[in-house]
């Protein structure tokens, strides 16, 4: 059987991959390094699950999700992201997502999500799936602000909101300085925000940024 694992970063690819090999001896990794790419590949060969992560490079991950749902709706998808906000867990099941993991996980958690998403079940990281059992409902009702949000627009927000520079975003991204400056006034606009300071604390309401996680840098 067959796992794609989409990460932008080689290292990190060829890493989880040894992981899962060593841990789960029937099956083989293929590996992609981009949203594109993962589309591409399936195209040709339909993999029996895809393990994906959120910050690629171009299309998003969440986007990807949502590609490859709309495409094959019964491949099963594992989100294994860097991030933990409740909101891009929320975005990435309403994308499609069968799972959602953080790279903090330890080995035998990733084991047991790759094995309940194969077998049809939806698999969150524990503590992930407490915090999203536990949050207050005034932060639930809170959730109409952001609803409308793109992918895209979710992960400018999120960098925005941690004092990432426009610049840096761009790069990260790759994509113009002058897109992110486009999507930064669009996003002020639907977030009815007019100040760095205003994003932050919204950012914090959501779940989205702890108090103290903002970076020193001008955005």
């Amino acid at each position: 059987m067959k796992i794609l694992l989409v990460d932008d970063h080689a290292v990190v690819r060829q890493g989880y991959a040894s992981l899962l090999t060593a841990l789960l001896p029937e099956v083989t990794v293929a590996e992609a390094d981009s949203g594109e790419a993962a589309l591409a590949q399936v195209q040709l060969e339909i993999p029996g699950l895809v393990v994906l992560d959120l910050g690629l490079p171009g299309i998003s991950g969440l986007e990807t999700c949502r590609r490859l749902r709309q495409r094959l709706p019964l491949l099963p998808i594992l989100i294994f992201s860097m991030h933990d906000e409740l909101a891009l867990v929320r975005q990435a099941l309403d994308a499609g997502a069968s799972g959602y993991l953080t790279k903090r996980c330890a080995p035998d958690v990733l084991v047991e999500a790759v094995r309940k998403v194969l077998a049809g079940q939806t698999f969150l990281e524990p503590s992930l799936a407490t915090e999203l059992a536990c949050q207050r409902p005034s932060a639930s009702a809170e959730r109409g602000r952001l609803a409308d949000m793109t992918p895209r627009e979710m992960e400018i927000f999120i960098m925005l909101a941690r004092g990432i520079a426009i610049r840096e975003i761009a790069e990260r991204l790759c994509i113009s300085s002058k897109t992110v400056s486009n999507h930064v006034a669009l996003l002020k606009s639907k977030l009815a925000v007019n100040s760095q300071a205003e994003l932050v604390h919204l950012a914090i309401d959501h779940g989205l940024l702890r108090v103290g996680e903002r970076v020193l840098a001008e955005a």
